[in-house]
Order: C-alpha cells, then sequence, then structure tokens
C-alpha cells in the first residue's frame, strides 16, 4: 500500500480511552481515524450503557453515558478526527504499516501507528431477568453506581477480592449488602476475605447462586437465590445487584502477535503506553485490570496519543 493512503494513526475503539486519544492526536496533526465499532459491538464503548454518570469531573449535575460519550465524539470530528463507524475483523502487526481489515470494507487500511483501546467485557451471570434489570438495579461496577443505592439493601455476586472490595465499598453506602457465591471456597484473599466477613453490614452465602432477578419490570426489587446443594430457592429483597465476577479484555484482535498478560489484557510499559510492538500503544480498559473508570480510561487515551505522536515524529527524524 503506497505512503498516500497510509494513514499516520488509527485509534480502534470509540470510547472514552479513544475519543481521548483521538482529540489529542487530532490537536497534535496527526489526523486519527477512530473505527468506532458498530452494532452490536458497543459503538461508543461500555459508558454507553450507563444511565447516568455523577463521577465524570466537570458535570456536577451528572450526564447519562451516552451523551458523554455523543460529546466526546462531536469534539474528536471538530478537531478533525475521522470516524469510521465500523468494526475490527482482523488487524496484521507483524510488519509496518500495519493492516487492518474492517467487517464492511474490501479493501483494508494502513497505519503506521495503532492506539487499541477496545476495552474489557464485564462477566455476566446469564440469570433470568439480568439483562432486563441492567442499569435498572444490575450492575457490574460499585464505583460507578454505588452512590444510587444509599440506605437501600444490595447484592453483590462473586468469590474473588474484587467481589470482596465491591461489597466492602458498598456496606458504607447501601443499607445491608447479601455477597453470594455459588461454592464454598473463595478466590479472595484470607485479608479481604476476614473484612468482609467481620463486617456487620455485610451477609455471606455460600453455595447459593442467583435464579433470578426480580422486580416490576421498570425497577429491580429483589432476586431469587437457588442452594447448589439441593436446588431449593428462597428470595431476598434488594435494589441492586451487583456482579463481581471477572472482565474480559477485548484483545481477540491481537492474540498471538502483541504480548498479553495471564488474564489477556494488552501489556504496557509501566508509565507509558508502550506494548511490545513498536508503534502499537494501548489505551483504557484494554490494559487496566484495575481501576476500570472512565477518567483513567480517558487519562491513558491522552497518554497514547501523546506517546504515538512521539514515535511518529521520531520515526520521521529517523528517516529524513
Amino acid at each position: 500500500m503506497s505512503d498516500a493512503t497510509t494513514r499516520p494513526l488509527v485509534i480502534i475503539g470509540s470510547g472514552p480511552a479513544g475519543f481521548t486519544a483521538a482529540i489529542y492526536a487530532a490537536r497534535a496533526g496527526l489526523e486519527p481515524t477512530v473505527i468506532a465499532g458498530a452494532f452490536p459491538n458497543l459503538p461508543g464503548g461500555q459508558l454507553t450503557t450507563t444511565t447516568e454518570i455523577e463521577n465524570f469531573p466537570g458535570f456536577p449535575e451528572g450526564i447519562a453515558g451516552s451523551e458523554l460519550m455523543d460529546r466526546m465524539r462531536a469534539q474528536a470530528e471538530r478537531l478533525g478526527a475521522k470516524i469510521v463507524d465500523d468494526s475490527v475483523a482482523s488487524i496484521e502487526l507483524t510488519s509496518r504499516p500495519f493492516r487492518i481489515q474492517l467487517c464492511d470494507e474490501a479493501a483494508p487500511l494502513a497505519a503506521r501507528a495503532v492506539i487499541l483501546a477496545t476495552g474489557a467485557s464485564a462477566l455476566w451471570l446469564g440469570a433470568k431477568g439480568e439483562e432486563l434489570y441492567k442499569n435498572r438495579g444490575v450492575s457490574a461496577c460499585a464505583t460507578c453506581d454505588g452512590f444510587f443505592f444509599r440506605g437501600v439493601p444490595v447484592i453483590v455476586v462473586g468469590g474473588g477480592d474484587a467481589a470482596m472490595e465491591e461489597a466492602d465499598y458498598l456496606s458504607k453506602l447501601a443499607s445491608h449488602v447479601t455477597l453470594v457465591h455459588r461454592r464454598e471456597g473463595f478466590r479472595a484473599s484470607k485479608a479481604m476475605l476476614d473484612r468482609v466477613r467481620n463486617n456487620p453490614k455485610i451477609t455471606v452465602l455460600t453455595c447459593v447462586a442467583i435464579d433470578e432477578v426480580l422486580g416490576d419490570g421498570e425497577r429491580m426489587s429483589g432476586a431469587r437465590l437457588v442452594s447448589c446443594r439441593d436446588g431449593s430457592t428462597r428470595e431476598i429483597s434488594a435494589k441492586g445487584l451487583f456482579v463481581a465476577i471477572g472482565h474480559r479484555p477485548n484483545t481477540d484482535l491481537i492474540k498471538g502477535q502483541a504480548e498479553l498478560d495471564e488474564r489477556g489484557y494488552l501489556v504496557v510499559t509501566p508509565g507509558t503506553s508502550k506494548t511490545s510492538i513498536p508503534g502499537l500503544f494501548g489505551a483504557g480498559d484494554v490494559c487496566d485490570p484495575v481501576y476500570r473508570q472512565a477518567i483513567t480510561a480517558a487519562a491513558s487515551g491522552c497518554r497514547a496519543a501523546i506517546d504515538a505522536e512521539r514515535f511518529l515524529n521520531e520515526e520521521c527524524r529517523e528517516e529524513s
């Protein structure tokens, strides 16, 4: 592919990380192309499924996740980023320029640098009613949504450190927390498990699973629990259900090409967005198994754009 058709920078992903990277890259004159995704691949990222965000700076009254992403997109476009509403079928990173095959285009794109900002997907239970009450009681992020459940009972599902942290955090807001785990043993560390078990506002139920999320069709009101021992069921009241059974980083595109950790997250050099492949940069939840917040994703998008700009400028100096 000739230099005339090779793009300086392609950003894959359109959440807070992707659009922030596009804003910074566009202001730096890199003419970024953002592959925003297409239904059902959540163009705009996971944030578009969040009804109200109250912890993103600059919005004292809160803002809907979809509106925030629409504003970020408009800002990136105004500054010169090109947005492509398509999904990536494959990417070839073994030589440069990188080649990116879109789902709806016959000819691949070529890019001198790529920022991967494809995020991570929460793992869900698959229980009846779970999909119906997502964002109407069902959540995968206590830090994001716990504020809305002050003074009411909630349920947390999971057995690892993440579930313990969610339960402990929510106990400071909710009237009571019921921690549900389908096994007798826990993956969580002893210190985290002890903290939860010693918290008077948390009840721990083991060998129990969520059979159905209950509600009136508009808001969640409780859950039906099923015993993993004998199949018996019972119902408990709760206004919120927080699923904390893990996330899956969206790195299938680059498996076998870039270095991933044991959980599948894109590995970046600490303090940077640089990956094992020169010219490939990571941003957002695809390389962040810890924080998974819109604001940290946006910050990492800024970092990735600056790293990409410096990489491309250095390459130009070496070629001249």
